[in-house]
């Protein structure tokens, strides 16, 4: 169907104890990779290319947000030239370093990426994906 929306994902949220830190911190790091503020409402902002995919907001239950062990985020990125970018907005926006720029051959041959804790704690990825170099 022509109307029909790419991926098997609808979006990911996920939660923030600093609503303007978290905000000011994606608007940096998402347009590393193409992406904008498509959405926002009182303690809530979405990114993505088309349509809102990734949100970031305060919890709706009132309870503090908490970081999921072994729970992380992976953006597409659309080079290894966007994948440094990602990483290099994310660490001067005030990320840690949970892994450098780089090929991972246990992901497999085409897999180039990086890791990084946001202000919250969240890990979150930014990953190119190079076919031409067999899987």
């Amino acid at each position: 169907m022509a109307d029909e929306i790419p991926g098997i994902v609808s979006h990911v949220s996920i939660g923030t104890n600093d609503f303007a830190r978290a905000a000011a911190f994606y608007d940096k790091v998402m347009a590393a990779l193409g992406c904008r503020r498509l959405e926002e409402f009182p303690g809530a902002v979405a990114y993505g290319k088309l349509y809102p995919e990734f949100w970031v907001q305060t919890p709706i239950d009132g309870y503090p947000a908490s970081v999921g062990n072994g729970t992380h985020v992976g953006f597409v990125a659309q080079s290894k030239e966007a994948v440094h970018a990602f990483y290099e907005a994310a660490l001067e926006a005030g990320a840690t370093d949970s892994g450098a720029p780089g090929p991972r051959p246990h992901y497999g041959a085409p897999y180039y990426g990086c890791f990084v804790r946001d202000p919250d704690g969240h890990k979150i990825e930014a990953a190119f994906w190079d076919m031409s170099q067999g899987a």
